[in-house]
């Protein structure tokens, strides 16, 4: 598995979500959770979450070109438990608290999958 695709699919989805969640997090939140209605609390939560993951696609897009060194391996392991963690939270919303939107499946199907890269990437080499 090419890791610099990983980085470049990796970056153009997180940044997109990202910038979505810092500029209409109301509507992007309601596309995955289903309610698009936020505290004021929870806007800044969002976009909070949105600077973070503008941040990880800007630090995966710089990347793309790095070698295999410690660091790059260092951000694929980083890039490995978040994308775990993204559809456990996800899946648990769904199921036990019977939260969920249009594109919660897919997106936790997405993590899944780019864990799976992550693991083959890793493997590698």
């Amino acid at each position: 598995m090419c890791t610099r695709w990983l980085l470049i699919v990796t970056a153009l989805v997180e940044a997109a979500t990202g910038l979505a969640l810092l500029v209409v997090p109301s509507q992007t939140v309601a596309i995955l959770l289903g309610e698009g209605t936020l505290s004021p609390h929870a806007l800044v939560v969002a976009r909070v979450t949105g600077a973070a993951l503008l941040s990880i696609g800007v630090t995966c897009w710089l990347s793309r070109h790095s070698e295999r060194s410690g660091a790059a391996l260092g951000l694929i392991a980083g890039l490995l438990i978040y994308n775990v963690a993204v559809p456990l939270l996800l899946i648990h919303a769904a199921l036990a608290l019977t939260i969920y939107g249009i594109a919660l499946w897919p997106a936790s199907a997405l993590h899944a999958a780019l864990a799976s890269w992550c693991i083959a990437s890793l493997a590698t080499k």
